[in-house]
């Protein structure tokens, strides 16, 4: 089995965090969004390759980061995207990706976003069970909060209707950007997309799959998180963390007070502060400053100021 993590995007709602490093790159705890899912995939021995899928822009920091790291299944596979109006569609960079490299085999594809509590190899294992297409499934609680999703309608496990986004959804399962497809599967995107068809969210795949050969859902509980925003992140970083704080060993910290949630990275220095629900990277400057909910990058510097729910970029000065 192959696997895809989709690894493409450019991650607009996140900047200036995400400016310049794809958001799979923000620390979750001690490692990262996207490493949790490597580190699941090279575990399992069923998965024989993993490509990722990004785009120009971000392709040489996935390789430098994989060449740093312990994983040795994944590879850089690089859709022709320089910047976000040129990208394809996720169907369109799967089609493309599929195409190639080749692939022939039975394939995983996963969001390099998604930070969840199910294991990976629950996933193919309930795959190799139905032996066809599978999709992990949320209940997100309120059919409010399902428009903003790919929603399910299932009899039994079986999906009987697919709807990206609807207005009226047909209940709260909604999918995750977790998928499973068969090796036959695989070959339909180039089907889909000769057509007439959406080459953008996974979903309008999936609505146009089910009238062709069966789907199976697989809905889970416990927790997802989309990181596409700045909250979705940090919700996911807390959950993580559960309420520890995270200081690391060449980090400086003095007469400061650091609440739950709160990670501080190689390099910085925290004086006279307080910090909650926040995470501070590398070579960051803190001094005489509250911090609430809040992200900040890179050799930013703060003196004095009072930030709640702020995103502040790297090499900022604030006074």
């Amino acid at each position: 089995m192959d696997a895809i993590v989709l690894a493409g995007g450019f991650a607009t709602r996140l900047w200036p965090i995400t400016s310049d490093r794809p958001k799979m790159f923000l620390p979750i705890g001690e490692t990262t969004v996207i490493d949790s899912i490597f580190g699941e995939l090279e575990a399992d021995d069923r998965i024989d390759d993993v490509y990722v899928s990004t785009n120009e822009e971000f392709a040489d920091d996935f390789r430098r980061h994989l060449s740093d790291s312990p994983f040795s299944k994944p590879t850089v596979s690089v859709e022709a995207a320089g910047a976000e109006n040129e990208k394809f569609g996720v169907v369109g960079a799967l089609g493309e990706l599929v195409e190639r490299e080749g692939l022939d085999d039975d394939t995983l594809v996963i969001a390099g976003d998604n930070l969840f509590s199910f294991s990976l190899s629950e996933f193919v294992d309930a795959f190799d069970d139905y032996g066809a297409t599978t999709v992990a499934a949320y209940d997100v609680g309120t059919l409010d909060r399902a428009t903003q999703y790919g929603v399910i309608d299932t009899e039994g496990d079986r999906v009987v209707e697919f709807r990206e986004k609807p207005s009226d959804p047909p209940s709260t399962l909604v999918s995750i950007a977790c998928y499973a497809f068969p090796a036959e599967t695989v070959g339909q995107f180039e089907t889909y997309l000769s057509g007439d068809n959406n080459p953008d969210e996974p979903g309008w795949f999936i609505e146009w799959l089910i009238d062709r050969e069966p789907v199976f859902a697989f809905p889970f509980e416990g927790a997802w998180f989309d990181i596409g925003t700045p909250d979705g992140y940090l919700d996911a970083f807390s959950w993580h963390l559960d309420g520890a704080t995270i200081v690391h060993p060449e980090a400086t910290v003095r007469n400061s007070d650091l609440g739950a949630n709160v990670h501080v990275m190689r390099g910085a220095t925290v004086v006279d502060s307080a910090l909650e629900h926040t995470v501070v990277f590398p070579d960051v400057k803190l001094t005489d400053s509250e911090l609430h909910s809040s992200i900040v990058d890179t050799r930013a510097e703060l003196t004095g100021v009072t930030l709640s729910d702020a995103q502040v970029g790297a090499n900022t000065s604030l006074e």
